[in-house]
């Protein structure tokens, strides 16, 4: 039965590539009778190499050694989500009104963070949202669904790095020459200690704004420091199964990473220490009151599964 549910849920994850290539285009994704939007670009899927390059001076032990792997195509969020986006999923009275009618389905929304994890920035609203779990990011992402009727998640750690590098195979798409870096990033160097609003930089070639530096990104996998020797060349979409609350995957680096942690390939874990003053027993499933320097971007398969697929996917991801 495990390896049914396992099997079922990588076809929830990685559905059959069956929309006609004219439809996958970018778009925009409007929230009815609300005037929050975000857009989508494609990520055309295909063969690529999973991890550092032996060239790469900065590579850690984790990312190694490199796997030719097969990903399905998908779409992934332009921008990191927004406070506005979130705010919508979060304030349930403004959502009430914004949608004009009761929602038929119960949505759990957050409850107050102990001590805002954004540290007093959430009233820009294009910043990104901040301070959220994994579970928080999956459960917007449930919310989203039957606010929209399309399924979105948020990316494997495959996804996100297949993203990211845009077809190149040097520490960042830009290639190998660090100090390009605040040109399309903010970072250590750059931030001034803060989060920064969204699209200020250039984007990678894919289209993606932020996806180094300004917040660390949310991935679906559990992280495991071994998790590439375990891969067989050639594997479809490859992830991390979950089996453990910590450590979980995070990608990206963030306003406070210096270079090195900003690269395609690195990979950072999360830790029971974004929790650290949160005086709550048990601790809060939404909030990490010390992670304002983790956000998340969302991802849409190529296409969309069944209602009952859906239901199951993030049954197992919020139980």
């Amino acid at each position: 039965m495990k390896f049914l549910k396992v099997l079922m849920l990588a076809t929830i994850l990685f559905s059959i590539e069956g929309i006609a290539q004219a439809d996958f285009n970018a778009y925009t994704q409007k929230i009815e009778g609300t005037d929050v939007s975000f857009k989508m670009v494609p990520i055309k899927g295909g063969a690529f190499t999973l991890g550092a390059s032996k060239k790469d001076k900065k590579k850690e032990a984790d990312e190694l050694p490199q796997k030719k792997v097969e990903i399905s195509s998908f779409w992934m969020g332009a921008f990191e989500v927004t406070h506005k986006e979130f705010l919508l999923f979060t304030d349930a009275t403004r959502d009430l009104l914004a949608n004009g009618k009761p929602n038929p389905e119960v949505i759990s929304r957050p409850s107050s963070p102990y001590e805002d994890p954004s540290k007093g920035l959430e009233d820009e609203d294009m910043k990104p949202t901040v301070g959220l779990t994994q579970y928080g990011a999956l459960s917007y992402c449930r919310w989203l669904y039957k606010r929209t009727g399309i399924f979105y998640r948020i990316p494997t750690e495959a996804e996100w790095e297949l993203a990211a590098k845009a077809g190149t195979e040097t520490p960042y798409f830009f290639g190998k020459k660090k100090k390009k870096l605040g040109e399309y990033a903010w970072f250590s160097d750059n931030a001034q200690g803060q989060l920064h609003k969204v699209g200020q930089k250039k984007p990678n070639a894919n289209g993606l704004y932020d996806i180094y530096g300004n917040v660390a990104e949310w991935c679906l996998d559990q992280y495991y420091a071994d998790f590439y020797t375990k891969i067989k060349d050639g594997e479809k979409d490859p992830r991390g199964m979950p089996d453990a609350l910590y450590p979980r995957s995070v990608r990206g680096g963030s306003f406070m990473d210096d270079e090195t942690g900003c690269r395609s390939t690195n990979r950072i874990t999360s830790t029971d220490e974004w929790k650290a003053r949160d005086p709550q027993l048990p601790k809060s499933f939404w909030w990490n009151t010390d992670s304002e320097f983790v956000g998340f971007r969302l991802v849409r398969p190529l296409e969309q599964p069944s209602a009952e697929e859906i239901e199951m996917f993030f049954s197992s991801m919020l139980e």
